[in-house]
């Protein structure tokens, strides 16, 4: 990418190191629970979480495991072999003066992921993925006069954190964000995070430098943090490479730093000078053995691997017939995909099987995609929220039998949309909807003609324009129908009785 804003033409290189908090039920290297969002401050905490002298850590095997699945799942390479070190640096939210992670040997090594920004395919490697232990949290505050002050909160202080190192392969801000989001999504897909970027569990560190094009050499690298949003990562990265491209442009030099993003101007600041590793002082965890890591754990991890993203996105599209951008919509999420195939299954054993062979069954599948990633999505997205069905009265049960409804013709798709909507609000079953409140399509011919004729009748100015070579005006008399009969009439239906009478064919 070349730096816009800037006379010259210059390359970013860009790399992203992704901090996701693990789900385990008690921290790295004690019992206690890492379940610290919304504990009060201070109350999920030991002598282990203070970093009293003379307590010792153990090892929480299921963050290893987590961590190793990871790696998996992103194609990293497991070694038989890994270690815990200590970081030594002297930050007030570090309750030890150090922090337990891993530098020269850690649980995963290598690995990539595909993403596509505009439609272009790219790859992303992965250096390492390694464990460590989270921090305390400092919480800033003003007293009434003005003075500041800090307040420590020890309950997130060992909760388990995976590091994500990825190689400096990405060129620009989009790419960052794809790939945060391709690898948040795979998280999720293996139920080791839930990746949540407003709680802080899924953290992101960027560092930014320009070359001119061309160029092997990398130029000096920026650090950036304080980040909590795929908003926040590409307004950083944009402006980074804005500031980097103008101080290059004036003969100036990049200082290799830290820097913070604030959100409230979209701008960066100096934060400090950045620590190289030797600044850590690493070495290796007196408290804690090495880590052997057997073929038959990796093999009994692998085994656990769900279908990846891709990989069920691809099926979806040759299983079911779906377009890309459906398959790619419901893959989005592990249990949207498991809800979709669970009802398309109810659907298809509604219908028979496949009775009329393969395109019959594409057609029951791409029916249930459409009420999915349609007038589902719009419900569990509204009111500014984001919603999984599971969280909802609705089920795959009743997509299933909202679609078979629709396609047999028992109720028009204006009818399904509203009866989605009442089974939405009560869980009440769709079938059971429409027969309690008579929503079953009109099939009355005679009745059809009859509000047909009337809409004619009241509808002059209308009819002149159909007459008159406006397509459109049919469209607006059959909404009219459509209106008088509540949606249970057929739309196809009633445009045919409307062209017998407008354009004068014999009934």
């Amino acid at each position: 990418m070349a730096a816009t804003g800037t006379g010259t033409g210059y390359e970013a290189v860009i790399g992203l190191e992704v901090h996701a908090q693990l789900r385990t039920r008690s921290k790295m290297f004690c019992s206690c629970s890492a379940a610290y969002f919304d504990a009060p401050p201070n109350s999920h905490v030991c002598a282990v979480c203070f970093g009293m002298p003379g307590m010792l850590p153990v090892i929480n095997s299921r963050a290893v495991d987590a961590t190793i699945l990871a790696g998996l799942a992103l194609g990293s390479t497991i070694p038989p072999r890994s270690k815990f070190d200590r970081k030594n640096y002297p930050y007030p939210d570090l309750m030890k003066g150090y922090q337990i992670s891993q530098y020269d040997e850690p649980l995963c090594v290598g690995g990539g992921l595909d993403i596509e920004v505009d439609g272009v395919p790219h790859h992303v490697r992965l250096e390492r993925i390694h464990l460590e232990e989270d921090t305390a949290r400092l919480l800033h505050r003003n007293a009434p006069h003005g003075e500041a002050y800090s307040l420590l909160d020890v309950n997130r202080s060992g909760v388990p954190l995976m590091e994500v190192v990825s190689a400096p392969d990405m060129r620009s801000a989009a790419q960052a964000v794809a790939y945060l989001r391709k690898l948040r999504l795979t998280l999720r897909y293996i139920d080791v995070s839930d990746a949540d970027m407003e709680k802080g569990s899924f953290r992101c560190d960027a560092n930014v430098s320009l070359r001119p094009l061309g160029a092997e050499r990398l130029g000096a690298k920026v650090e950036i943090k304080n980040m909590n949003s795929f908003r926040a990562v590409q307004r950083a990265i944009e402006f980074e490479i804005e500031r980097q491209g103008a101080l290059l442009d004036a003969g100036a030099r990049v200082d290799q730093e830290t820097r913070g993003y604030i959100d409230a101007t979209g701008a960066t600041v100096s934060q400090r000078s950045k620590e190289e590793a030797h600044d850590y002082r690493y070495f290796p965890e007196p408290d804690l053995p090495p880590l052997t890591i057997s073929t038959e754990r990796v093999a009994r991890l692998r085994a656990q691997l769900p279908e990846l993203p891709d990989a069920r996105r691809v099926r979806f599209e040759r299983q079911y017939g779906l377009a890309p951008a459906d398959a790619r919509l419901l893959t989005e999420a592990r249990a949207q995909a498991d809800g979709y195939e669970e009802a398309v299954a109810l659907a298809l054993t509604a219908v028979g099987g496949a009775p009329a062979g393969v395109d019959a069954a594409h057609a029951t599948a791409r029916a249930v995609a459409h009420w999915f990633t349609g007038d589902v999505a719009r419900l569990l997205h509204g009111e500014g929220g984001e919603r999984a069905l599971a969280d909802t009265r609705l089920s795959p049960a009743h997509i299933a039998e909202l679609a078979t409804l629709v396609e047999r013709g028992a109720i028009t798709l204006t009818t399904g949309k509203e009866v989605l909507e009442l089974a939405f609000a009560s869980g009440e079953r769709p079938a059971a909807i429409v027969e309690a409140r008579g929503l079953g399509q009109l099939r009355d011919e005679v009745e059809i003609d009859r509000v047909a004729r009337a809409v004619i009748a009241a509808q002059a100015k209308a009819v002149a324009d159909y007459r008159g070579g406006k397509p459109s005006a049919l469209q607006f008399l059959v909404g009219q129908l459509m209106r008088e009969l509540k949606g249970r009439a057929d739309a196809t239906a009633a445009a045919e009785v409307f062209r017998r009478h407008l354009d004068g064919l014999p009934p």
